[in-house]
């Protein structure tokens, strides 16, 4: 029983129990589009069933995680699948831990609003906000937001941090970010502005089929 319910690996050469970092990320990453999908179901159509759903599966893999064991979490597996021919990189089990048991308590409320009130409200949007947020960030940056969270909390330092980032004291140069890099972001940004400005009323024509010919009106 103790091998079934437990958390976290042993692997030589670390003395702490670990996770292998990018099956996590591989995993969020599916449930960051299903979960954006459902959201977006209900902003453009008002049609809540995708999001019930998502939320009890999405609500229902983190506990297993957090309750039995990450190894037996079916997103887990999926995305150890997806990254099974990659080199593992291995992160502390006990800050996951703690951010997966954030992500519950959110799952949780959102469920119960949801799918056992059925009703909905700015908890819930911002809940489904701050999953999304967490989830993106995890798989787009390998940033772990709950992680940190865990240093606060527990006033110790993670150890195996994804990225090396817990031991990193000084920037090697290509991580450095020089005035003319800062100064091209801030001028498109500044693009991306004037483009919205001078082009939304062009861009706010619905566009039209280009390969389908219109059939001619026969007049009587």
């Amino acid at each position: 029983m103790n091998k079934i319910i437990k958390f976290g690996e042993e692997v030589p050469g670390y003395n702490i129990h670990v996770l292998n970092e990018r099956e996590i990320r591989a995993a969020a990453g599916i449930l960051f589009v299903i979960m954006f999908t459902s959201i977006m179901i209900v902003v453009l159509k008002g049609n809540f069933i995708p999001l019930k759903f998502s939320i009890t599966v999405f609500l229902t893999d983190i506990l297993i995680r957090v309750i039995i064991n990450p190894k037996y979490s079916p997103f887990l597996i999926m995305g150890r699948l997806i990254v099974r021919n990659q080199v593992p990189e291995y992160v502390g089990a006990a800050q996951k831990k703690f951010a997966w048991i954030i992500g519950s308590v959110l799952a949780a409320i959102i469920f119960i609003h949801l799918g056992v009130l059925n009703a909905f409200s700015p908890i819930t949007g911002i809940g489904c906000l701050i999953c999304l947020i967490f989830l993106f960030f995890e798989a787009a940056f390998g940033i772990c937001i709950g992680c940190k969270f865990y240093s606060w909390y527990y006033k110790e330092k993670a150890q195996y941090c994804p990225g090396e980032v817990c031991d990193v004291n000084s920037k090697q140069d290509i991580q450095k970010t020089s005035k003319i890099q800062l100064l091209i972001v801030f001028g498109f940004i500044v693009y991306f502005f004037l483009l919205v400005f001078t082009l939304k009323d062009s861009y706010s024509n619905e566009p039209h089929a280009l390969f389908v010919v219109e059939k001619p009106s026969h007049s009587k």
